[in-house]
């Protein structure tokens, strides 16, 4: 039997031979191979193009994530600053206040001690003033008396 070929026809007595058997299942399995080849290729292009899509959202996700970040510390810098700037002055102001309250402290104890000492040395005058008063009328009740008598002795003697 001989075959012969003619645009893929086998004409010997109008059966496939075995040899053609095998040559359709070769171009069979190749075209099915080269169909799950194509396949394979088109899902590796969906999961390229979803991986593509993905990494976009993340890098987009990244730079808004960076943005919010630079905000924030755009915003938490200059009340850092301001609080650590009045902290400072509100330490200094205490190292000053320190000394002046015991300055005040002392003065105002000295100021008592001195107002003390005015009303006992007021007290003393006034004592003294009472006491002299009362000498100053005894001295003179004493010479009006002295008076009364050398009066009644001149009285007598005329």
């Amino acid at each position: 039997m001989q075959k012969v070929k003619n645009a893929g026809i086998s004409s010997s007595n109008g059966s496939p031979t075995k040899e053609d058997k095998e040559e359709e299942l070769s171009r069979s399995a190749l075209a099915l191979f080269r169909a799950k080849e194509e396949e394979i290729e088109k899902r590796k292009m969906e999961v390229r193009e979803k991986v593509e899509a993905q990494m976009g959202r993340v890098e987009e996700a990244t730079k808004r994530l960076a943005d919010i970040r630079e905000e924030l510390e755009a915003l938490t810098d200059p009340m850092r600053k301001d609080i650590s700037m009045i902290r400072k002055r509100v330490d200094l102001i205490n190292k000053e206040l320190k000394p002046l309250g015991q300055g005040c402290q002392k003065k105002e104890r000295e100021y008592r001690e001195a107002v003390e000492a005015y009303n006992q040395k007021n007290k003393e005058k006034a004592q003294l003033v009472s006491k002299l008063m009362e000498l100053v009328g005894e001295s003179e009740r004493m010479r009006l008396k002295k008076l009364d008598d050398l009066s009644k002795n001149i009285q007598s003697l005329h």
